[in-house]
C-alpha cells in the first residue's frame, strides 16, 4: 500500500498519475474526498486526512507500507515531524519526501528540519530536492502573462533551473516502487538554467506574441499579489523563492532526473508548448 499526501496538488497529482500503472495499491490522503474523486482516477482508496487533526492519522496510516510525503506551505514543521513519528510507530517501511534544492546548505529551512526527523526515525527514506516547478508559471503567474504579456516576478537577473512537476512525479513513483533508492537524496532540476528574461523569450517564441520580463521590486510584487487576494503567508513564500533566484542561488543544474527516470528532463519550451492553451488570451 502506497499512501500519497498532497495528492491533488502540483506534485502529488503527478505522483498518482505515475503510479497508475503500478501493481501496488494507492491510497490518497485528502481533506476533501469528493474533490479528490473528481480530480483523480484509478485510485484504490481515499481517506479523509489533515495534518492539523491527528485523529485522522490512524485510519490514514493503517496498512501503509510506503509513503509519499509533502509539506503543505500552510502547515508548520511540528505536525509534519509528529506525523513522521506516527508513521514510524505503525511500521511504514519507506518515505519519499518532497524537499527543495539546496536544503542541505540551510539548516533553518523547514524542509531540512523535516529531513532530519525522517533520518532519525529509522524509516528508509528518499529525498527529492526539487528546483522551481515550471507549473508555478501556470498556477501563479498565468494572469500576468495572459492579461499583461509579461512575466512579473522579482527575480532580478538570477537564473533558475526550472523542473517540470511531471518529471518530479515520475521520479517519486520510481523511488516508491523500485529498489535502490533508499538513503538517497536527488537534486531534481531541468536541463538548463534560465534568467526570467530568457523565460520571457521562450514564451514569445512558443506563443507567437511578445512577452516581456517586468522585473518588479519585491514590494511591487507583494502589492500586486495581495491586491489579488493572495494570502500573505504564500506571498512571503514566493518572495523567499524569488530572492533566492535574485541572489544567484537557484541556477544549479544536475542530471539526477535522467539518473532516476532514464530520460532527459522536460525543458521549458516543451512545457510552454504543452500548456499553450492556458496562456492564450
Amino acid at each position: 500500500m502506497i499512501l500519497v499526501t498532497g495528492a491533488t496538488g502540483t506534485i502529488g497529482s503527478t505522483v498518482v498519475e505515475a503510479l497508475s500503472g503500478s501493481d501496488d495499491r494507492v491510497r490518497v490522503a485528502t481533506r476533501d474526498i469528493k474533490a479528490a474523486r473528481d480530480e483523480l482516477t484509478g485510485i484504490d482508496d481515499y481517506v479523509a486526512f489533515d495534518f492539523a487533526h491527528p485523529e485522522t492519522w490512524g485510519p490514514t496510516l493503517t496498512d501503509v507500507d510506503r509513503l509519499f510525503l509533502v509539506r503543505p506551505p500552510v502547515v508548520g514543521v511540528d505536525p509534519i515531524r509528529e506525523f513522521v513519528d506516527a508513521a514510524a510507530r505503525v511500521g511504514v517501511e519507506h518515505v519519499v519526501y518532497l524537499s527543495v534544492l539546496g536544503v542541505e546548505k540551510n539548516p533553518l529551512l523547514p524542509h531540512r528540519r523535516i529531513e532530519r526527523r525522517i533520518e532519525s526515525s529509522g524509516i528508509r527514506h528518499t529525498f527529492l530536492r526539487a528546483s522551481f516547478f515550471m507549473q508555478n508559471l501556470v498556477e501563479n503567474h498565468w494572469r500576468d502573462i495572459v492579461e499583461h504579456d509579461e512575466v512579473f516576478v522579482p527575480a532580478g537577473a538570477g537564473e533558475t533551473s526550472f523542473v517540470d512537476a511531471r518529471d518530479v512525479g515520475a521520479a517519486a513513483a520510481l523511488a516508491l516502487t523500485e529498489p535502490g533508492h533508499a538513503g538517497r537524496a536527488y537534486d531534481l532540476t531541468g536541463p538548463e538554467a534560465l534568467t526570467y528574461s530568457e523565460v520571457a523569450d521562450v514564451f514569445t517564441e512558443v506563443l507567437g506574441r511578445r512577452i516581456t520580463y517586468a522585473d518588479p521590486s519585491l514590494l511591487a510584487f507583494a502589492r500586486r499579489m495581495r491586491s489579488r487576494g493572495t494570502p500573505l503567508p504564500f506571498v512571503v513564500v514566493m518572495l523567499g523563492i524569488y530572492t533566492t533566484a535574485r541572489l544567484g542561488l537557484a541556477g544549479r543544474v544536475t542530471r539526477d532526473v535522467e539518473t532516476v527516470i532514464g530520460r532527459d528532463p522536460i525543458d521549458l519550451r516543451e512545457f510552454v508548448a504543452d500548456h499553450a492553451g492556458s496562456f492564450r488570451r
